[in-house]
C-alpha cells in the first residue's frame, strides 16, 4: 500500500483518487476550492456531457492534440467502461443527439455526487480549501543523494501547501486542470509546479472558445442562431477545418458548436494571420439547385423589390446583411435581376464571409490547448519521465478535443490510468 496524494478535485482528480483507492492505496485528495467538481458542475450548461457513446475510433478522430499519446489511457478505460462505471455506481445515463451522454436527471451535480459517494466508500480523505504550492522531491530534501548516473531523475516525496504545511507521499497525481474558466480554480498552478522540476509546458491557448470577427454586422445579428449550416475555415486557399451543424452570432463575432470546434484548430494560427470563415447557408443544395430555387423565388415575387423578395430564403434579421453583401440594388425588382447578379448572390449564400481576428479569453474557453508536454510523460502509466512517483491527469496535459463529451472522457481515462499505475 502506498500513500497517494491527488492534487485537484475535478473530473480527472476524483477519478484518479477513486482508481488509486480501489487498489488499496491510502489516498488523500487536496482541493483548493470549497467543494469538489466545480468545473464539472458547469459543463454541458449544467447538465454535464460526461462522455460520448460513439465507437472508440470516432472518439480518437475528435481528439485534436496528441491523440496517439492517449491510446493506452482510452483503450484502458474507454467510453463504454466509463458509462458502466457511472451506471454501476447509481447514476442513470441517456444518449442524445451526436451520441452525447448525459445523466438522466440533467443535473451535473449528480455526476459529482456519484464520485463523492464512491470516494467516501473507499475512505479517501478529502481536504478542501487546501491550495498546494509546490512538490517536494528527493533532491529538495537530500541534495546530492541520488545514485550515480541518475542525477537527471528526481523522486517525489510529497507536497507543500500555501501555508508551508508538508504532506508526505509515495506518489502524487497532479490533476489541477488548465487555465480555462479561472473562476473554477484553474489558474495555472499545476503548470508552474510541473515546470519547477524540469517538465516542459507547451504554449497555452484558449480552446473551444468563441471567435472575434472583423465585420460590424455581427453586432446587428447578435443572438441569431443558424442551424444546419457548414462552417469552413481557410488560411489563404488552404482549408483548415470544416464542419456541419449549428452556430450563433455574438456582439463581437461568432460562437456555437461548429465555431468552438473550429477555434481549437485555428487558435494557434491567429497569432500570425487573420483567418477567413465561410458559412454555407444552404449546404443541402448544390449551386445548380440553388439557382433553380432563386429563379422560382424571384418569379413568385417578380414585382417585389429585391430586399423584399428574399423572405423565404433566410431568417428576417439576416436579410438586410445578405442584400448588402450581394451588391444588388435593394430597390431593384426581382424580375430585373440578371443571371450574373444571381450567380454573385449564390456565392454569398454558399460562402457567407467573415474575417476572424482573434478568440475570446480563457474565461470563455471550455478547455485549454497546450500543457505539460507529452514527451515528459509515459503514456502507458501517466507517470513523469523526470520525477519518479509523479503522475499527471486531465486538462493539465497537452491534449484537447472537440466538443461532445470527448474532453471529459480524456479526464476520466487519464485519471483512471494514473491512479491504477501507482505501484503497490
Amino acid at each position: 500500500m502506498s500513500k497517494v496524494i491527488v492534487i485537484g478535485g475535478g473530473g480527472a482528480g476524483m477519478m484518479a483518487a477513486v482508481s488509486a483507492a480501489e487498489r488499496g492505496h491510502q489516498v488523500t485528495l487536496l482541493e483548493r476550492n470549497e467543494k469538489l467538481g466545480k468545473k464539472v458542475f458547469i459543463t454541458g450548461k449544467g447538465r454535464c456531457n460526461l462522455t460520448n457513446a460513439s465507437d472508440i475510433e470516432e472518439i480518437f478522430e475528435h481528439i485534436v492534440t496528441n491523440r496517439k499519446f492517449l491510446y493506452s489511457a482510452l483503450y484502458g478505460f474507454d467510453n463504454r467502461a466509463c458509462m458502466d462505471f457511472f451506471e454501476e455506481n447509481g447514476l442513470h445515463l441517456k444518449v442524445e443527439r451526436g451520441n452525447r451522454v448525459f445523466p438522466v436527471s440533467d443535473h451535473s451535480s449528480d455526476v459529482i455526487k456519484t464520485l463523492e459517494k464512491r470516494l467516501k466508500a473507499l475512505s479517501v480523505e478529502i481536504r478542501l480549501h487546501t491550495r498546494v504550492e509546490s512538490l517536494i522531491t528527493e533532491s529538495d530534501l537530500t541534495e546530492g543523494s541520488l545514485a550515480k548516473g541518475s542525477q537527471d531523475k528526481k523522486y517525489i516525496r510529497g507536497v507543500r501547501d500555501e501555508h508551508g504545511t508538508g504532506y508526505e507521499a509515495d506518489a502524487v497525481i497532479l490533476a489541477t486542470g488548465g487555465v480555462s474558466y479561472p473562476s473554477t480554480g484553474s489558474t495555472g498552478d499545476g503548470h508552474r509546479m510541473a515546470e519547477e522540476p524540469g517538465h516542459k509546458v507547451t504554449g497555452l491557448y484558449p480552446a473551444l472558445v468563441p471567435l472575434k470577427a472583423k465585420e460590424a454586422f455581427c453586432r446587428e445579428l447578435m443572438g441569431l442562431s443558424l442551424k444546419n449550416v457548414t462552417a469552413t475555415f481557410k488560411e489563404g486557399k488552404k482549408v483548415l477545418y470544416s464542419e456541419f451543424g449549428e452556430m450563433i452570432f455574438t456582439h463581437f463575432g461568432v460562437s456555437g458548436p461548429i465555431i468552438l470546434s473550429g477555434a481549437s484548430v485555428i487558435n494557434q494560427r491567429l497569432t500570425k494571420n487573420e483567418i477567413q470563415l465561410f458559412i454555407d447557408l444552404k449546404p443541402a443544395l448544390t449551386e445548380e439547385q440553388l439557382q433553380k430555387r432563386l429563379t422560382r423565388e424571384f418569379d413568385e415575387n417578380r414585382q417585389k423589390q429585391f430586399k423584399n423578395a428574399c423572405s423565404g430564403l433566410f431568417p428576417a434579421r439576416l436579410i438586410p446583411v445578405m442584400v448588402a453583401l450581394s451588391g444588388i440594388d435593394p430597390e431593384k425588382k426581382a424580375c430585373e435581376i440578371s443571371k450574373e447578379e444571381k450567380r454573385g448572390f449564390i456565392q454569398c449564400i454558399k460562402a457567407f464571409p467573415l474575417t476572424i481576428t482573434g478568440t475570446g479569453g480563457y474565461e470563455e474557453a471550455i478547455v485549454t490547448k497546450g500543457g505539460v508536454s507529452v514527451k515528459d510523460i509515459n503514456p502507458s502509466t501517466m507517470e513523469s519521465k523526470r520525477v519518479c512517483g509523479l503522475y499527471f491527469a486531465g486538462e493539465l496535459i497537452d491534449v484537447d478535443a472537440f466538443t461532445g463529451g470527448y474532453n471529459l472522457q480524456i479526464a476520466w481515462s487519464t485519471g483512471r490510468l494514473a491512479g491504477e499505475s501507482v505501484p503497490q
